[in-house]
């Protein structure tokens, strides 16, 4: 199952894509949960999938305007350098433990949406990653485990200020509005074993990375129960998981986002994010 948040007749809704078209799921559920991450919350997969059932579509893709999969999550935590390849370009040994950093809610930007290059950043740079959306509450979670604590997995890109992180790793991943998540998240059960998804990122259309997700350094397991450690995990939380080798910083010459540009992140049995690249105004 497909699930989505989305803007339709005016209106925020979340609900289930079913071909070319969303199946709203506010009502659906009597109206129980304003947004996904209160249906998460609830443990309402099971009564999405029924709600779904023979259902057709309320509106076409077409005519909604995306939201971030979760427009308000509660934390969101990246791992960085967690590609042996991405190290290695970086100048970097494979961290030992995950090197974890965080991001702000307002960071998020929508599939198809405006990802804001800022003002202050000369060197904008792209990172396709792996998202993971946390389905139950949990803390201590043993690795063998983990994956039950996961509710789906999305597309995210981890735009990055590059000439800023000579001063801060976290300010230069806070800018407002440069982080899409989406277009949709896909249960677990459709994805059982998620070492087998193969990321791509495309900046206008040339693939700039590649990398199939059993090349973590540390997998996604070993990442979920590392931060249960430190940190009480909650439905909708998302935990991105780093990015392969390819970035824009590590080309010669360097390659830089800038307005006009369409960056797009694509993960097999998932979808494609797609993002405009515009100036902060």
């Amino acid at each position: 199952m497909k699930l989505a948040s989305y803007v339709a007749n005016g209106n925020p809704a979340f609900g289930a894509v079913v071909g070319d078209g969303v199946v709203t799921l506010n009502e659906r559920l009597k109206g129980a949960y304003r947004n996904l991450r209160q249906a998460l919350n609830a443990g309402a997969i099971d009564d999405m999938r029924k709600a779904i059932e023979g259902a057709k579509p309320d509106h076409k893709l077409a005519d909604i305007r995306f939201l971030p999969v979760i427009p308000n999550p509660r934390k969101i935590l990246c791992i960085g350098i967690n590609y042996k390849s991405h190290a290695a370009e970086s100048g970097h040994e494979a961290p030992t433990l995950p090197n974890i950093f965080t991001r702000f809610t307002d960071t998020l930007a929508a599939h198809d949406g405006e990802m804001v290059k800022p003002k202050a950043s000369n060197t904008y740079d792209y990172e396709g990653e792996l998202a993971v959306v946390i389905g139950r509450k949990g803390r201590a979670i043993d690795p063998s485990k983990a994956l039950d604590y996961v509710a789906g997995y999305t597309c995210f890109c981890d735009g990055s200020a590059r000439d800023f992180f000579k001063y801060s790793l976290i300010a230069s991943k806070n800018f407002p509005h440069t982080g899409p998540l989406g277009p949709w998240m896909v249960t677990a059960d459709e994805i059982p074993d998620p070492t087998k998804l193969v990321l791509k990122t495309r900046l206008n259309g040339q693939e700039m990375q590649k990398s199939g997700l059993d090349m973590l350094i540390h997998d996604i397991p070993a990442i979920i129960a590392f931060c249960s450690k430190f940190t009480t995990l909650s439905p909708g939380d998302i935990i991105a998981t780093g990015t392969p080798e390819g970035i824009g910083g590590k080309r010669t010459p360097p390659v830089w986002m800038k307005a006009g540009d369409v960056l797009e992140v694509e993960i097999s049995n998932i979808g494609t994010l797609r993002s405009h690249v515009v100036d902060e105004k």
